[in-house]
């Protein structure tokens, strides 16, 4: 009798603490018969006796998707990454295409340098705002209060020399030159760019994984190679405007720049003098120059890209886990984008120059003539192996930070999004 009383206090201390069945525990299936004995023999408890089925188990979490984004929250992080990229790293893409414009014959000395322009054209007109020097140069020659360097102090020797000497001669709004131009272009490409590289590279996976599962790392390399292709075709005009805006120095100090529209204008007047004609559907070709030695450029560089960038990223999120955050996200891609921008970056550089010197031709017969093979051929004969990476350095400084700053910032907002979208 005190064992069945010890029991039932057990039994009951137990039932307080567990809303669980107590009668599915086999080692103890005597223990459980006695006990609905006992209940059976009460007079206030028949009611009680009822099968006690457990609760359902809750429903397994449902596993994080950020793929699960409409095309227009895909734009609107992809146009604020590249806003805020194209005003970070403009001063280097200046430089990256002063030298090489300057490599491809531009001459950035004043003609006023020349003492004899200088005497024909002097009066009280007179303007040396493009020909100052810094004070500290022996071979600067003082007219009045104005330090004046001869000619080969305007040549641009490196990129520390770019900065210094467009600094000093020309200000420094100079090496944001051609910012609303990048604006114009980067948000509208990379609106288009990230947001077909994420749709293309999910419907590639998805296709190989069923077909050739072999093929499934190819994706990015097919995705952002389409992708860019788009994005570039579409936007080239502003590309080709920013590079004039960025390579050609302007020598009239009273007179504002001009914009992109301005910039286009003239190639479309340039190109309508020397046919002839105003109204010739052909001439609009000339916006697109150079489009074959851009699509030549960015197509191996996203394919590059891309193919470096997903195995890295990948395997830094790994590294997180479960305990993914924003901030996580934002490193992880940003290390990988920088990474995979720079090795990209350096591998095209060739190409870049071809591209540039095409952009700046500015006979427009020959600019239509003219092809990436030729170019690089002349290129290479100019200056060998030199010539070819003509800007190598400022280019990478940009690609780098540049790709980085963009995926991070386009992958945190998505994550952003999604996260509450999933809360909500």
């Amino acid at each position: 009798m005190v064992v069945v009383n010890n029991h039932n206090d057990s039994n009951s201390n137990q039932y307080d603490r567990s809303n669980n069945n107590l009668f599915t525990n086999s080692s103890d299936q005597s223990t459980h018969e006695y006990e609905l004995e006992l209940i059976s023999d009460s007079s206030s408890s028949s009611a009680m006796i009822q099968p006690f089925k457990p609760p359902p188990p809750p429903p397994p979490p449902t596993p994080k998707s950020p793929d699960k984004l409409g095309l227009s929250e895909r734009a609107l992080s992809a146009a604020g990454a590249a806003f805020l990229s194209a005003i970070i790293v403009n001063p280097l893409d200046v430089v990256k295409t002063r030298l090489q414009a300057q490599a491809a014959g531009v001459a950035y000395s004043h003609p006023m340098t020349n003492l004899t322009s200088r005497m024909a054209v002097f009066g009280p007109n007179m303007m040396f705002a493009d020909l100052r020097c810094s004070p500290s140069c022996t071979r600067a020659g003082i007219h009045g209060t104005v330090s004046i360097c001869p000619p080969d102090c305007f040549e641009y020797k490196g990129t520390l020399d770019v900065f210094g000497k467009i600094i000093r001669q020309e200000g420094v709004k100079r090496l944001w030159r051609g910012t609303n131009a990048g604006l114009a272009l980067a948000i509208p490409t990379v609106g288009i760019y990230l947001p077909c590289y994420d749709i293309f590279r999910n419907w590639f996976e998805e296709f190989a994984a069923q077909n050739a599962p072999s093929m499934t790392p190819y994706a990015p390399l097919v995705a952002g190679s389409i992708s860019r292709s788009l994005a570039c075709t579409t936007c080239y005009p502003i590309e080709l405007a920013r590079t004039r805006m960025q390579a050609f120095k302007d020598f009239h100090s009273g007179k504002k720049a001009p914009g992109v529209w301005r910039t286009l204008l003239g190639v479309l007047s340039d190109v309508q003098r020397s046919n002839n004609t105003k109204n010739n559907v052909q001439n609009y070709r000339a916006l697109w120059t150079g489009l074959g030695a851009q699509l030549a450029r960015d197509v191996p560089f996203s394919a590059i890209c891309w193919s470096t960038l997903e195995p890295v990223r990948r395997r830094l999120l790994s590294l997180v886990g479960e305990e993914a955050n924003a901030a996580s996200v934002l490193g992880a891609n940003f290390s990988a984008g920088f990474v995979a921008g720079s090795l990209a970056a350096a591998a095209t550089c060739p190409l870049d120059v071809a591209k540039t010197r095409r952009q700046i031709e500015k006979d427009p017969a020959r600019a239509l003539r003219m092809t990436t093979r030729q170019t690089l051929m002349e290129v290479w004969r100019d200056g060998g192996m030199r010539g070819l990476f003509t800007g190598a350095g400022p280019r990478v400084g940009r690609a780098g930070p540049s790709v980085g700053i963009v995926v991070s910032f386009y992958e945190v907002v998505k994550y952003a999004l999604h996260h509450q979208r999933s809360t909500a």
